[in-house]
């Protein structure tokens, strides 16, 4: 499928899309700014989107949808939450960029260091892309090795360093990993998604990440967490204070964005030092630290620090997964559905994942059309993570917990 190609709208009445993704097309590389946008995995013509609120999500020809995307796990508290459009206003009164130092930089650091035990300094970014690039760096210039360690379905951006350049391993196969340390003691640094979700939710196995903290500490290695995801989405520590393992490093977004283009990576005090201006490993972003960006995510961090906020976001994610996981394992049928807190995919195929595998994507392209068409968004790829977020209504989630079991159902899956 091309850019201009027809595709199915998969709901009635979307003109005003289909009239602006060609306009897109023509100014645009495939008429969207990043690739899983286009909507090509799922045979649909791409959302145009025109608003947000609450979960609800809203196209160009007035459609609305449950949205179970959030911005790709970014809007933990929904779309256009009311304590973030606060802090944002008032900060757009007082400018939008320094290119200098802000309070709210420093408020914003404390406060999230509170919650991270094992990172003494951090350093906000832009992007999660950005915030990996930058830890990688810093691994090499504070080991002074260039050997990068990545694993197969893990995603960490599109930086050269680490979609051409890393060796790349089985993701929870503890006997590969082992061997490739024996050989390779001079490598700088790991980098893992503890918890995946660029091939669908696939957590690591609690053994798995306990032997690579153990390798990398032998041959004097960093150990890097990515959870651009995972932080603040599966708690306040992340999945380092989930499965009570300490990384060198570690690398945040989406979520502490509030929304906005904002991300971190921080670690041990020693090797945050080596950052410029204290050491030789340069890193530097006009934008980095932005005062919209930081209000949007220390707003956001308030309301997630709130008494019960997680409890009650495991809440809905149980009403709406644990009756699809029962009726699934009642049937025998070949899915499965992984959750980790509010973060989960319904795989078509194999009845577990626990590394990168072969989906039935055609059946996924079926299942997404199906919700499409009845006004419920999933993520447009079968090897995507969805969220819900504390804006999600029961109503909404039953009727998506209801569509689900109906579609098990009807298409004899």
């Amino acid at each position: 499928m091309t850019c201009n190609s027809v595709t199915e709208p998969c709901v009635a009445h979307r003109p005003k899309s289909e009239k602006l993704y060609a306009s897109a097309c023509a100014v645009i590389p495939g008429g969207v700014n990043s690739p899983v946008r286009a909507f090509h995995h799922v045979g649909c013509l791409p959302l145009i989107v025109a608003s947000g609120k609450g979960d609800l999500i809203t196209d160009v020809d007035g459609n609305s949808y449950i949205d179970y995307v959030g911005s790709w796990g970014a809007l933990i508290l929904g779309h256009a939450p009311g304590p973030v459009l606060s802090a944002v206003t008032d900060q757009l009164q007082l400018g939008t960029s320094y290119g200098a130092t802000a309070p709210i930089e420093v408020q914003f650091a404390e406060r999230l260091l509170r919650h991270l035990p094992h990172v003494d300094k951090i350093r906000f970014v832009s992007s999660g892309t950005e915030a990996v690039m930058s830890a990688v760096r810093l691994a090499k210039g504070f080991t002074k090795r260039s050997k990068i360690v990545k694993f197969e379905g893990n995603y960490h951006g599109h930086s050269d360093t680490l979609m051409l350049g890393p060796l790349v391993l089985p993701y929870n196969d503890i006997p590969a990993c082992l061997e490739f340390f024996r050989s390779n003691p001079d490598t700088a640094a790991v980098v893992i998604e503890p918890i995946a979700g660029n091939m669908g939710v696939v957590p690591a196995a609690p053994e798995f990440l306990q032997m690579l903290r153990a390798e990398t500490k032998r041959i004097g290695a960093l150990l890097i967490f990515d959870e651009v995801i995972s932080g603040f989405r599966v708690g306040l520590q992340g999945a380092q204070g989930l499965y009570g393992i300490a990384p060198d490093l570690s690398c945040f977004g989406k979520i502490i964005g509030g929304g906005f283009p904002a991300a971190a990576f921080g670690g041990k005090k020693e090797i945050m030092e080596c950052l410029a201006p204290l050491g030789p490993v340069f890193q530097a972003g006009t934008l980095s630290g932005n005062p919209v960006a930081m209000r949007a995510g220390y707003a956001t961090l308030l309301e997630i620090e709130s008494k019960g906020f997680y409890e009650d976001v495991q809440e809905k994610t149980d009403l709406l997964v644990k009756p699809i996981q029962d009726e699934i394992a009642r049937r025998n049928l070949p899915a499965c559905l992984q959750a980790v807190g509010s973060m989960f995919t319904l795989f078509f195929g194999p009845r577990r994942v626990t590394k990168k595998t072969q989906l039935d994507e055609a059946r996924y392209q079926d299942f997404f059309q199906y919700l499409f068409a009845r006004g419920v968004l999933f993520p447009p790829c079968a090897y995507e993570a969805a969220f819900i977020s504390s804006a999600h209504t029961k109503e909404h989630l039953e009727k998506t917990r209801d569509l689900i079991l109906e579609y098990l159902d009807d298409c004899k899956v």
